[in-house]
């Protein structure tokens, strides 16, 4: 397993919960998008957006209400929406498979291994709760990067508000969405989905991958949209 496999694995298992829908074609491949409703512990789920591609959907009749298990990479991409560019963060499944109802896995594991892009904000709920918010560029081939937004909890937000733009770190948590209001310019609101890493570990590592570039995170924030 090459590096920029190996530091980006995600693994979810859920129920499809929408439809199949082309997203976009590349070289002759068609790639198509699905929302998967992954359960919490506490009763509650994540609803996922999932890109497959359609070499993985021949003869695998995968319906929405089918249970599945989908591992790959969380990616990142730039969606201009609403006059802006938008960071719309996706699995981009390796592979995809039935569940055969006995699976043992946590049902949403993510490990990271990528660079702080951003300086770390730490913030305190009214109830005390420590919470600090990072962006951890992910290196991937081709010398492209996913920009992942991570969110950590007590004291794992007080070990990474010290940490710093360019620290290498590897992270281990879930993936998770929550919905918002987005206010309209003709004061409507609309409900829209935002997704972020929710951290179980962190940790300081090495730098073993090709160098994280701050300009570059710079670059594709502004708008350098990021392919898949």
């Amino acid at each position: 397993m090459d590096n920029n496999t190996s530091n980006n694995q995600a693994v979810i298992i859920g129920e499809i919960e929408s439809d199949f829908v082309l997203s976009h074609e590349i070289y002759a491949e068609k790639f198509y998008t699905c929302t998967v409703r992954v359960p919490r512990l506490s009763g509650t789920a994540d609803n996922i957006r999932v890109m497959v591609s359609e070499r993985l959907l021949l003869g695998g009749g995968f319906e929405v209400g089918d249970t599945v298990v989908i591992t790959g990479q969380f990616r990142s991409y730039n969606s201009y929406e609403d006059g802006g560019n938008r960071l719309v963060l996706t699995v981009f499944a390796k592979d995809i498979a039935l569940s055969d109802g006995e699976d043992s896995k946590n049902p949403n594991s993510l490990y990271l291994n990528g660079f702080i892009c951003k300086p770390p904000i730490y913030r305190t709920t009214p109830f005390g709760r420590e919470i600090t918010d990072l962006l951890l560029a992910v290196n991937r081939s081709y010398n492209k990067s996913d920009y992942i937004p991570i969110i950590a909890w007590g004291r794992n937000a007080r070990f990474a508000k010290s940490l710093n733009v360019g620290d290498n770190i590897r992270i281990w948590g879930r993936i998770q969405s929550r919905t918002y209001q987005k206010r309209l310019d003709d004061d409507t609101t609309i409900e829209k989905t935002a997704y972020e890493v929710s951290v179980n570990r962190m940790e300081l590592a090495a730098d073993e991958s090709a160098p994280y570039e701050q300009g570059d995170a710079v670059a594709r924030q502004n708008g350098e949209a990021v392919t898949p």
